[in-house]
């Protein structure tokens, strides 16, 4: 099991990118939760702004094609994808996301 993690400007976009990865099977859940505020350095000046956070809840066979999917529709021009390998999860919760992913 993996843990993917992305932020997207606006709950659409969140929205649109959960449901993409949910229909095509690259992800058995997403998450989305609001941001207040994220602070970062873009173009060498210091921003700050909302954010949507996904946690992305794959198996590790479709990170690949998944990391590509995301970087296609992502609304950000450098999107975060960060990729956090689970090293233990119920035997039950696994059988679900192996039976809902490809």
């Amino acid at each position: 099991m993996l843990i993917i993690l992305t932020t997207t400007p606006n709950k659409s976009s969140a929205e649109k990118i959960a449901k993409h990865l949910i229909k095509t099977k690259q992800a058995a859940c997403v998450n989305i939760i609001k941001i207040e505020n994220s602070i970062y350095r873009w173009k060498n000046k210091i921003k700050q702004s909302p954010e949507f956070l996904l946690i992305i809840k794959t198996k590790k066979p479709l990170y690949k094609r998944l990391e590509t999917e995301l970087a296609k529709i992502h609304p950000y021009k450098v999107p975060e994808i960060a990729c956090l390998k689970v090293k233990k999860a119920n035997e039950k919760y696994l059988d679900w996301l192996n039976s809902a992913c490809l």
